[in-house]
């Protein structure tokens, strides 16, 4: 029986290592003459307040730009860049400005391809079977060949977020929200293993010139690894990823189901890998930030060692979705810039869909619609502050903040836009780190 190929190319130099890597894999062999084409970029999040720290986070410019040049060089012309980013779907400005600084509308000059914002075009209700549906937006259902370019990193609740975890980029915002539900069989993992099943035949290419641990955030540390990672299997590539990232596959629940599901070895026993050897180009990457249960209280490890206490901030969870989780760093980094030395009462913070209250607690803190709901009027509830929003405003939160005894300054949430700009910073006169990679010429 043949073997899955994925081929891994050390990236040194544009265009040339993209096209190795997708030749050495054969990636092009199933790809239609005169083919509709989606492009599947990975943009987490922007902001248009300050320069986003991009290094990891999304997939660079010169990827996309080459692999367009290659598509059109094997004769594709109708090309489509999509992406549905972490933003308001109300807020268009923010995504045509993401695609005007990565330079797409320059790729539309320079070679006819379109690109779109997902949430301003039509979606289609997909049955995925075991009673899962998800909405995905309808031009890459109708498109003849998919292009999955996501970024090679880790990320704090699926272990890894690679070529199938890219494509929750393209459902609509309830079915995200879906997969971030409270159900222990079909959670978070279950969903996403479905979320390539209805896809056109695919090329994934893992965009490893920068890499991420702890993301899938600019809160990450980014890493410059110089690795492409292709494969016409998304599923072989997201194992090969893994190995690389420093992980098992059998240790990420979404690969487990996905290769369950489809009578796949998750030890790579199935695969072929062409290039460079995994041994020789793995290199481990943390996935999740360290909390510790004390006396003290349980809180992230960083905080417990700067000696705050009285204050109960649980480890979120697979439940809390994208809209509650761009909030949740900017709340602990409010709290301990809070604390003044004095031990708070017993306050107690929850998040995600699952969490419920602890007997003896003073204060709880609910964060987000689905808390409220959930715990609203549960019995170990002495003295409830909750930001009911679907995500919360941050105004609502500094006032419950306050009103619970810990003084939080406001400017931090007025200004939540500025703060990628500070991660930003740390990378600032490092070569490494190169501008261009996301600047179209």
């Amino acid at each position: 029986m043949a073997k899955n190929v994925v081929s891994v190319v050390r990236y040194e130099e544009p265009y040339q290592s993209l096209k190795k890597v997708v030749f050495e894999c054969g990636g092009f062999d199933h790809l239609p003459s005169k083919a509709r084409v989606f492009i599947k970029p990975n943009i987490v999040f922007w902001t248009r307040a300050c320069t986003f720290p991009k290094w990891g986070v999304i997939t660079t410019s010169r990827v996309i730009e080459n692999m367009v040049i290659l598509l059109k060089e094997h004769g594709i012309e109708d090309i489509t860049i999509g992406e549905g980013m972490a933003v308001d779907p109300e807020d268009t400005k923010t995504p045509a400005h993401a695609f005007e600084y990565l330079g797409y509308k320059k790729l539309k000059e320079l070679y006819g391809v379109k690109y779109i914002n997902i949430m301003e075009r039509p979606f289609r209700k997909v049955d995925l079977g075991d009673g899962i549906s998800l909405k995905y937006n309808q031009d890459i259902l109708e498109s003849d060949f998919l292009v999955d370019i996501p970024v090679l990193k880790t990320q704090n609740q699926t272990v890894v977020s690679l070529g199938i975890k890219n494509l929750k980029g393209v459902i609509d915002i309830a079915s995200r929200k879906k997969c971030h539900n409270a159900d222990s069989q079909k959670d978070l993992h279950f969903h996403i293993s479905k979320i390539s099943d209805p896809m056109p035949p695919s090329l994934t290419v893992i965009d490893g010139i920068f890499s991420l641990e702890r993301g899938p955030g600019f809160d990450g540390r980014m890493k410059r690894s110089n690795l492409l990672v292709a494969s016409s299997d998304m599923l072989s590539a997201d194992l090969v990823g893994s190995r690389i990232l420093g992980h098992d596959p059998s240790t990420v629940g979404y690969l487990v189901h996905t290769a369950n599901r489809r009578g796949r070895p998750l030890d790579l026993s199935d695969i072929e890998v062409i290039g460079e050897e995994i041994e020789n180009v793995t290199s481990y990457h943390e996935y999740d930030f360290d909390y510790l249960k004390n006396e003290s209280g349980e809180m992230p490890k960083a905080l417990a060692k700067q000696g705050l206490k009285g204050i109960y901030y649980r480890k979120y969870d697979a439940t809390m979705c994208t809209y509650c989780s761009a909030l949740n760093g900017l709340i602990l980094t409010a709290i301990r810039q809070a604390w003044q030395g004095e031990p708070w009462d017993n306050i107690e913070v929850l998040t995600g869909k699952a969490m419920e209250p602890s007997p003896g607690m003073k204060a709880t803190l609910l964060i987000g619609q689905c808390m409220y709901r959930k715990n609203k009027d549960h019995p170990d509830i002495q003295k409830m502050f909750a930001a009911k929003g679907c995500p919360p405003d941050p105004q609502d939160i500094v006032d419950f903040l306050n009103k619970a005894g810990i003084a939080v300054d406001s400017a931090l949430f007025s200004q939540v836009d500025q703060l990628p700009g500070f991660f930003m910073s740390r990378y600032e006169g490092n070569p490494d780190f190169d501008e261009s990679f996301f600047r179209i010429s």
